[in-house]
């Protein structure tokens, strides 16, 4: 296998069908995902994972099926350990390596766990090449990725860093930045995970891991959230990379354009079709679903109060296409959190925005600095005039 060829395995879109499957609150997703769960198994001959599979009830169980792909497990196992044997006896390290790491690819290709990283761990003893070797640790952890161990992730990304630092090549520098920018959102650390991913969009090449359209969905979710609304612009909205895939995201797309432009309204709608449609169906973020969209909200009522210091209910309940109960509601809430910087006067029907100490403090330094400044031209205009 050439240097520079990365194995789509294990199947990470396997996991995300299973997912699917165990939740009883989408219906409308089982049987495709059914489908493709089965079909990917199939093509992989995945006996061990099959077995885990029909064991968590997601699929029923064919007897046939199995026999006939432990059967090919056995035989393509065989097959390998001959390879190595002749390896060891007859040709150097070089290929005792190649055979190591093509036994330990089958092992992985067919989800089973343990041995797989047993064996992958083994064949990166044996490897000397550096990108090799990355190769490896990165496979590691994406077999923590398709069983959802964030241990066996954890300490693979971090051993993998310690490897580039040593000497990883640009391609899997940002292969790297992808599989730890997908580990932080799927530990609610949506501003880093966000930043790597940025840094990534334009020399995106880690498919193994996640298809492009999905990581681009992935960046897009992280950077509406926590870009300023300058960067939200120029990093994503007028990003080339980002328009190219935006017709076939068309939720992401009326969800960051209508945030930027302050049509609220309309963004609220696209933040309920995005929880229902991207967010809780996502093995990676349905955990995080309902703070997503809480801090959505917050980010858009801040947004809004922002530019004025006072606004009524009534207004406020327009521009997001809500009653005024539900504005009035949610705020008191934010607002007892500390969540956004506002009080409501019931008997006038008003918002009034107030500024945090930190705005404040700004505030006063912007009054101050330009009272001398003013001072400094007045005193010029003296000397010239």
């Amino acid at each position: 296998m050439p240097d520079d060829v990365v194995l789509p395995i294990p199947n990470l879109g396997l996991p995300q069908n299973l997912f699917v499957l165990s939740q009883p609150k989408l219906p409308h997703l089982h049987e495709n995902a059914r489908k493709e769960l089965l079909a990917g198994i199939q093509a992989d001959q995945m006996a061990p994972y099959y077995r885990l599979v029909t064991a968590a009830g997601a699929l029923p169980l064919n007897q046939s099926l199995l026999d006939t792909m432990e059967q090919a497990n056995k035989e393509e196992l065989e097959r390998l350990d001959k390879r190595l044997e002749e390896a060891k006896e007859t040709e150097g390290e070089s290929d005792i390596a190649d055979a190591l790491q093509a036994r330990a690819n089958h092992l992985t290709r067919i989800g089973d766990k343990e041995r797989a990283a047993e064996a992958q761990k083994l064949a990166f003893e044996k490897t000397a090449g550096m990108g090799s070797r990355i190769d490896i640790v990165l496979t590691l952890a994406r077999i923590g990725f398709f069983f959802g161990d964030f241990d066996v992730i954890k300490d693979n990304l971090a051993q993998a860093e310690e490897l580039i630092e040593k000497g990883g090549d640009w391609d899997r520098r940002n292969r790297f930045k992808v599989y730890r920018g997908l580990h932080l959102l799927s530990i609610r650390q949506f501003k880093r995970g966000g930043e790597l991913l940025l840094d990534a969009l334009s020399t995106f090449t880690a498919t193994e891991v996640v298809s492009y359209n999905d990581f681009v969905a992935y960046t897009i979710i992280a950077g509406v959230l926590t870009l300023k609304r300058v960067d939200l612009k120029k990093k994503l909205i007028e990003a080339p990379e980002v328009i190219q895939v935006l017709p076939e995201l068309p939720t992401l797309s009326d969800l960051m354009k209508n945030l930027y432009g302050s049509h609220y309204d309309k963004f609220f709608v696209a933040l309920a079709t995005l929880e229902q449609s991207h967010l809780i169906p996502s093995r990676l973020l349905s955990p995080h679903a309902r703070f997503y969209v809480r801090e959505m909200r917050i980010l858009a009522y801040s947004q809004l109060l922002e530019s004025y210091r006072s606004l009524t209910l009534d207004s406020l309940a327009r521009s997001f296409g809500v009653s005024v109960d539900f504005v009035d509601s949610e705020l008191s809430r934010f607002i007892a959190s500390g969540r956004l910087h506002c009080t409501i006067d019931k008997v006038n029907g008003v918002v009034v925005t107030n500024r945090p100490p930190l705005k404040n403090a700004q505030y006063e330094t912007v009054i101050r600095q330009g009272d001398i400044l003013l001072n400094a031209v007045q005193r010029l205009s003296k000397v010239l005039y």
